[in-house]
């Protein structure tokens, strides 16, 4: 575990450099905060990297085991009488700290026995609370500019929709807003837009650099796909986390919804990001057409094994002008099973409980927060904007009374301290629910 991001990078590559194969990821649950990334390497080559590093000068380094994440508990005597038995033996290993094969992912989510599902909430639930604490962290995004260069068939705002009015922000609009979050305490932005030809790297260095200067506050970038080159320079003006969605690793699925899109590139996208230190966020859409329990497991494994930091997990939504507006959304339940399975696999991650949720039923952010999920996004794109921004139809817009409401009534929950109340609709401001 290095002092910063920078000396993790400058170890990684040294690491690299000798031989030592290493992986970036999460850092374990009592290893600092839950974007903390560790180089992991082999127990055979532990003595070498100690070396190494002795000489290269870098004596301030934390070398600990990686440990399970035990969970005693969760299995009573009367559970066996109404589970099945192959439940039973998953649950065990649960408790264990052993990693999910793929047919064991697979059970999990295809469920429906009460429960069997319940005790999937309560074991997502200890683990978010021994990983990542009761805080829900808030985020603000701002959904810059409606433009883009794609045609996802799922999405509101592709190119070739005409039905959508389009905009882009100015740099102005954007710092705006970007002060109005400082105001609530907020330390989070979220830059977000299509694809557009507009933004080009400059604009976008701009405005990160003037973010950075003018508030300090972290920045994450969903903006798409890029070169390396340009994500080197976006984290080196101040970014400091991407989103940047697989939305099904199921390659077949993958082209179908993405007509003008490489699954490798997306791929290789992401690994970019990951070597370059980013805090690496990632994600799916659950009820997608054509789309298995096997593809969502499929996916699971994909955000453990890329060492994924920050997971976005939501229903699907059709959106008026795209290819599926006539589609049905996905299904609430299964999306509420991901999100707890997710915890259950990946562990010390950030999982939002989403916007799509939201969008869906006004309680889904309350049933995801207690399926283990742990980040709330405000929407914060001028009003003027918003419903342009249709990247699914019917949108709840996620205020800050909204994540209050949704944090109240989850269960033990609590809002970070940073964070700025000021005169909310709700009775729910109150000092108890600070951390």
């Amino acid at each position: 575990m290095a002092q910063n991001s920078s000396e993790m990078l400058v170890i990684n590559k040294l690491l690299n450099e000798n031989k030592i194969e290493t992986d970036l990821v999460p850092a374990p649950p009592e290893w600092g905060t839950v974007c903390a990334i560790a180089i992991k390497i082999n127990e055979k080559e532990l003595e070498t990297s100690k070396n190494l590093l002795q000489l290269a000068g870098f004596f301030n380094t934390q070398i600990l085991e990686d440990r399970k994440l035990k969970l005693q508990g969760l299995i009573d005597k009367k559970l066996g009488l109404v589970v099945s038995e192959e439940f039973i033996n998953i649950l065990k290993k649960i408790e264990n700290g052993e990693e999910l094969n793929k047919e064991e992912i697979i059970y999990l989510l295809a469920t429906d026995k009460k429960r069997e599902v319940d005790t999937i909430f309560a074991a997502a639930n200890r683990i978010r609370k021994e990983t990542v604490g009761d805080v829900v962290e808030i985020r603000g995004a701002i959904e810059f500019s409606n433009y883009c260069r794609k045609n996802c068939k799922y999405c509101g705002i592709g190119g070739k929709n005409s039905e959508v009015k389009r905009y882009r922000m100015s740099e102005d609009e954007i710092m705006e807003v970007v002060e109005y979050l400082q105001s609530l305490g907020i330390r989070t932005v979220i830059l977000q837009s299509g694809e557009d030809p507009f933004w080009t790297t400059p604009k976008i260095l701009s405005i990160i650099r003037r973010i950075k200067a003018a508030t300090g506050m972290r920045i994450t970038l969903s903006v798409g796909e890029k070169s390396f080159e340009e994500y080197a320079q976006f984290k080196n003006a101040g970014a400091d986390n991407f989103l940047l969605k697989i939305e099904t690793t199921n390659r077949d699925l993958f082209k179908e919804i993405h007509p003008d899109d490489d699954y490798d590139k997306r791929l290789q996208c992401s690994k970019w990001l990951k070597e370059l230190g980013y805090i690496n966020g990632s994600g799916n859409i659950i009820g997608l057409p054509g789309q298995t329990v096997e593809d969502i497991a499929s996916d699971i494994e994909f955000f453990r094994d890329m060492g994924i930091n920050m997971i976005g997990i939501g229903p699907f939504i059709p959106a008026k002008g795209s290819p599926y507006e006539k589609l049905s959304h996905g299904d609430i339940e299964l999306t509420l099973r991901t999100v707890a399975v997710t915890r259950i696999v990946c562990k010390k991650v950030y999982i939002p409980s989403t916007t799509a949720l939201a969008s869906l039923s006004k309680d889904a952010q309350v049933w995801a927060l207690n399926a283990g999920a742990n980040t709330i996004m405000l929407i914060n794109t001028p009003k003027e904007y918003r419903s342009s921004y249709n990247i699914y139809d019917n949108k709840n817009m996620v205020d800050l009374d909204s994540a209050v409401y949704a944090v109240d009534k989850a269960v033990n929950r609590r809002l970070p301290s940073y964070i700025k109340l000021p005169n909310l609709n709700l009775e729910a401001n109150n000092k108890e629910m600070l951390s």
